[in-house]
Parts: structure tokens; sequence; C-alpha cells
């Protein structure tokens, strides 16, 4: 048992040392393979680095090369710059000198006019001096006036040759007028060039597509048939070269109308004379009225408002063929009333109350060309005759500052038709202007006593006086003619020409039975 014990603790001794020997070896190996490892990885830091430095070198010279390239563009382009400042000083400073010069011309010339001004005064002094002494001797050596002689001459002329002088003016006139056709043209033609033509097309002309055959029917034997539309209709009906069209022209945006439907029935019916034509010209009337109803209850409809009498309906429709500075009325009352009804639910005001005034701040000029007086004015008698609120007609009263604001809604209303005007391209006031002449030229010829009716055609150029014959004779609408020239030329101001003419129709009629 002791010789067991012993050998087996010399084996046990045996294998320690064995394993620890064991352990020291596989130490020994793991410690070479790190460090191998260890080399291994300084050996790639090293291939990293010095990659990552070349690199680098390679990205900074790019880098330093697009940079100078930049440089040398920009110095270039600073460069070009600073030869066209160069330039543009030199021609600066050449057309200074050359305004110097001019201006030396014309400084010159004019001390040349004020000599010529002087000379002309001088002599014009002296023309006269000698004219007086002249008119002076005649006095003496004819034992009467100037004055007297002139008075006795015309008062002759009037008591003997009243005919021969009306009949000598109408010659007259019309040698003028074959002489100044060409002139004419070119005046026409230079207004035309001068003026937009789209504005004045979409304000005062409405072109009719027609068959080519069916443009003699309309103006009839001897033009009789298109006569008697321009007539009735108190619009201008140009028939020209132009393929399948015929333009109606009129300042009057209703007239238009009436007579573009009026057309349109005579083609389809194909009955082109005088009775269809007073009967169509009935029965669009008609048309149009009832139209300009439903436009007025369309109007109350889209807005929402109620109790409006169907009158004023008539009123408030009747804006829709009436433009007021390039604007269409009964768009521009609409937009006033959907921006017062806006505004006013802003601030907590009667929403309702404030449509309503704005719709009807303009409805004054529904009527203001047939009634005398502002479309302000009109406006507050129309609300008053149909018991309108009295923040509606203080709204209309004050919208122009006439009278003063008494109510908010009046202020939103006043504000909302600024903003509605103000728009770009809301308004032109070349039309307004265009349309005031047009209004003075009826006004003037309706004046005179014995005028039925006055049309103003072709943009004013051409005014059509409609006389009544048991109060006007074939002489007198010679005089007629004269005399509203006259006032024509005193009272107003017009661009070119305006042709008169007076038209007396005396008609007999009996239905046999």
């Amino acid at each position: 048992m002791n010789f067991d014990y012993k050998v087996f603790l010399i084996l046990s001794l045996l294998n320690i040392m064995v394993i620890l020997f064991l352990i020291k070896v596989i130490k020994a190996r793991e410690v070479k393979k790190t460090q191998k490892i260890i080399n291994n990885a300084e050996i790639k830091k090293n291939e990293i680095i010095l990659n990552a430095k070349l690199e680098a070198d390679k990205i900074i010279a790019k880098t330093r090369q697009e940079i100078d390239l930049e440089i040398r563009e920009k110095k270039q382009n600073i460069l070009n710059m600073e030869n066209n400042l160069l330039k543009r000083e030199s021609n600066i400073v050449f057309r200074d000198n050359n305004l110097n010069e001019k201006e030396k011309l014309f400084n010159i010339r004019q001390e040349k006019l004020e000599n010529d001004i002087k000379n002309l005064e001088i002599e014009e002094q002296e023309i006269r001096k000698k004219n007086n002494f002249i008119i002076s001797e005649l006095e003496k050596i004819s034992c009467i006036s100037k004055e007297k002689a002139r008075e006795e001459i015309l008062a002759r002329v009037k008591e003997n040759m009243d005919f021969e002088i009306v009949k000598y003016l109408k010659k007259s006139e019309e040698e003028a007028k074959e002489n100044a056709d060409n002139k004419a043209k070119s005046i026409i033609a230079l207004a035309i060039s001068r003026y937009a033509q789209s504005e004045i097309a979409i304000n005062s002309t409405t072109n009719i597509h027609i068959p080519d055959e069916m443009k003699g029917r309309i103006i009839g034997r001897e033009g009789r048939n298109i006569k008697i539309l321009e007539q009735l209709l108190g619009v201008d009906l140009i028939v020209d070269d132009t393929p399948e069209i015929i333009t109606i022209s009129c300042f009057n945006p209703l007239r238009r109308e009436i007579a573009k439907k009026t057309i349109d029935y005579l083609i389809k019916d194909g009955r082109i004379q005088p009775n269809t034509i007073e009967e169509f010209i009935k029965k669009t009337t008609n048309e149009i009225n009832d139209e300009i109803h439903e436009i007025g209850q369309k109007a109350v409809f889209e807005l929402g408002l109620s109790n409006v009498s169907s009158e004023l309906l008539d009123y408030i429709g009747r804006l829709k063929f009436r433009t007021s500075y390039g604007q269409n009325v009964y768009n521009h009352s609409m937009e006033v009333a959907y921006l017062a009804g806006i505004m006013a639910a802003e601030l907590g005001l009667n929403q309702n109350i404030a449509k309503r005034a704005g719709l009807l701040h303009d409805i004054g000029k529904s009527i203001d060309y047939e009634v005398d007086g502002t479309h302000v004015e009109l406006g507050v008698k129309i609300a008053k005759k149909f018991n309108e609120s009295d923040i509606v007609i203080n709204a209309i009263a004050s919208h122009h500052g006439d009278e003063k604001a008494k109510y908010d809604i009046s202020v939103l209303v006043s504000a909302a038709d600024t903003l509605s005007a103000a728009r770009p391209g809301a308004r032109n006031k070349m039309v307004e202007n265009y349309i005031k002449r047009i209004e003075q030229l009826e006004k003037v010829c309706n004046s005179f006593p014995g005028v039925n009716k006055t049309y103003a055609l072709r943009s004013g150029r051409e005014i059509r006086v409609i006389v009544m014959p048991e109060k006007i004779s074939d002489i007198d609408t010679f005089k007629l003619a004269r005399s509203i020239k006259e006032k024509i030329e005193s009272d107003l101001n017009y661009p070119g020409e305006i042709n008169i003419n007076v038209i007396r129709e005396f008609r007999v009629i009996e239905k046999a039975k």
C-alpha cells in the first residue's frame, strides 16, 4: 500500500509537471501569435496612414488646381467688366458731348424763332394800321360806318335770300365733304393706329355672322331696309367687304343687344321688309325686357335677398347693359355686394343689409341715360320709391362722399366700391369719357324744338337727328342742321369732325278693308 501511494504521488507530480509544461508551451505559442497579429496590424496601420496621406495630397493638389482655375476665371470676368465699364463711360461721354452740341443748336434756333416772331408782330401791326386806314377812308367816301353797312347788308340778305343762302350753304357743305374725303380717311387711319381697337370693339361694336347672300337683303332696295333698321334701332350698321359679318356700332349696349337679336330673327325668318322689321323689333324689345327681369331675379337669388319689388328687379337687370369706366355695372354691383357682405360678417353686422346696400349702391346708373341727375341722386330716389331702409339709402347717398356715412354698413359699401373699382383692369376712364361725350352730343341735338329722336353713331363721328315732319319743313331742316353744328362747335370739345344728318320722313298709312 505504501509502495502504491508513493508511485501515485510520483505519477501525479509528473502529470502536473507535464500539464504545466504544456500550459507554458501553449502560452508561448499564443504570445507569438498575438505578437504576430500586433505586428501585422501595425504594418496595415502604417500602410493605411501612408495611403491616406497620399490620397490627401492628391485631393489637396486637385483642390488647389480648381481654386487656381476659379481665381483665374474671376480675374478674367473682372477684367471684362472693367473693359465694359470703360466702354460705357466713353459712350456716356460721347452722348454728353452730342447733347451739349444739340442744346447749343436748339438755343440758336430758339433765338432765331423769337426774332422771327418779333418781326411778324411788327408786320402784323403795320398791316392792321393799313386796314384801319383803308376802312376809315371807305367810311368817309360812303358816309356810313362799317357796323351799319354790315347790319344793313345782313338784314337785306336775311329778308330776301333766306332759301338761296340755305341752298348755297348746302352746296358748299357737299363740296367740302367731297374735297375732305381723303383727309377724313387719313384722320381716321391715324386715330385707329393711336387707339386700342380691341377696347372700342368691346365697348361700342357687336359683330353678327351671316351668310354673304343675306347682306343684300339686309340692305334692301336702295338701302331701304338698312335705313329703317338704323332709324328704329338707333344704331349704325356697317356692311362692308368682310365676309359673313355685319358690324353693329353704338355706344349703348342695350341698343346693340336689341339690334343683334332683331337681325338674327330676320335672318332666320327670311322676310326682311319694313313691316317685318318693326314686328321683330317689338318682339325683341319684349324679350330683352323679360331677360332684364330674369337678370334681376338671378342677382337677388345668388345674394340670398328677400322682399325685393318686381319693378326694382327690372332696374337691377338694366345694370347688365350699362358700363362705367369700361367696367360692367351689374358685375361691379354684385362684386360690391359680396365684398360688403363678407366684411359685414367679419364685423358682426347684418350681412343681408350689407349685400342689399352693395347691390343697390349704383342703381341710379340704370336710368341716368334717360333722366337728368347724377346716379347718386337717382339711386336715392329709386330706393325711397321702393321703401328701402335708411341704411341702404344712406349707403347709396354716401358711397362717393356726397353725404356723410351715418352707419357702419355705409362705410363698408364705400370701401367695397373702392376695392372693386381699384383692382387692375377693372376700369378704363377713356370709355367713360367717350360715353359722356356721346350723351352730350345727343343732349345738344334734343334741345332744339321739333326734334323727335337723336342717335350718335360711329363712335360719335355721326349724328342722326329725326325730326317731327308736322313741325319741321324741308327748308327748316337745313336751318336746324346749321344751328346744331354751331351749337356743337360753341358748347362742346371734340376731336376730328362730326357729320350731322337731319332726317325728315313723312308717312301716310291707310288700311284697305
